[in-house]
């Protein structure tokens, strides 16, 4: 039997994620199976973060989260890592871990650097009154200490992401006071408007988005980096599989040399 929340363990430690029993596996205290085929992977993973199942407006918001990360192509050094330590002979499960040690400070830590930065921004304002002006006051200490681009902010390909397009819609449907993400929008103005970076075009892109709206649901920065992470393993897996079946061994990979020979441009019918 499960022991009662905040129960001491007389072997000298306790978690509250999941209890192992005979025939029962509770997670956060729901049985397993219970949650199966009832629950979204989505739910399940906040569940597991965050002790609660998501509202349904919450769960879309999650899983858009998730889908909107799932791969970056070819060049982001997680998935070159990914494909060279497949190409070498690893596993399967050693070219995604490589993928995912391959996440540093130059590459894929900007989800928790942006979330931690809008908080600091937002304590300074004190008030959605003063965003503007607490904004212009960010990107100039942004400008001054050579943080351009900022996390969150500019991306290689993208004048307009439009991923954080439709991250940012969805997350108007959620009842909170969207104080993150309405101060990454006041941000992003603040930049544009700086006179040193008017030669600098600094959209926001999804780390950005995704930070803002964790901010917004009042997740911690840890949570969503690992949201970021867990959403990327799909993707590192896929290069993964298709480098196996499509590439020779010990192959030197050239980023730049790639083509792409998938399905043409489709949309989604009868889906909203």
């Amino acid at each position: 039997m499960a022991p009662k929340p905040g129960a001491r363990d007389p072997h000298g430690w306790s978690t509250a994620l999941t209890s192992i029993g005979a025939n029962q596996i509770l997670v956060r205290g729901y049985p397993i199976d219970e949650l199966m085929g009832r629950v979204s992977f989505g739910d399940a993973i906040f569940l597991l973060l965050t002790g609660e199942l998501p509202t349904p407006t919450l769960t879309r918001l999650i899983d858009a989260m998730l889908v909107g990360f799932i791969d970056h192509g070819v060049t982001p050094p997680p998935t070159l890592a990914a494909r060279q330590a497949t190409t070498a002979g690893a596993g399967v499960n050693n070219a995604v871990a490589a993928g995912i040690l391959s996440f540093g400070r130059n590459y894929g830590s900007d989800v928790g650097l942006c979330l931690q930065m809008l908080e600091d921004g937002l304590e300074m304002a004190g008030s959605s009154m003063l965003f503007a002006s607490g904004a212009a006051d960010m990107a100039e200490h942004l400008v001054q200490r050579d943080r351009i681009p900022p996390p969150g902010f500019g991306h290689r390909v993208h004048t307009t992401d439009p991923r954080v397009t439709r991250l940012l819609q969805l997350a108007q449907d959620f009842e909170t006071d969207h104080l993150h993400t309405q101060y990454l929008r006041a941000l992003e103005m603040a930049l544009a408007r700086h006179p040193a970076l008017e030669d600098e075009t600094l959209p926001i892109n999804i780390d950005g988005a995704i930070a803002a709206v964790c901010g917004d649901l009042g997740l911690s920065v840890g949570v969503a980096e690992g949201l970021a992470i867990i959403s990327r393993v799909p993707g590192l897996l896929a290069h993964t599989l298709e480098e196996r079946s499509r590439h020779t061994p010990m192959r030197n990979i050239d980023a730049a040399a790639h083509s792409y020979d998938g399905p043409a441009l489709r949309h989604l019918k009868d889906r909203r």
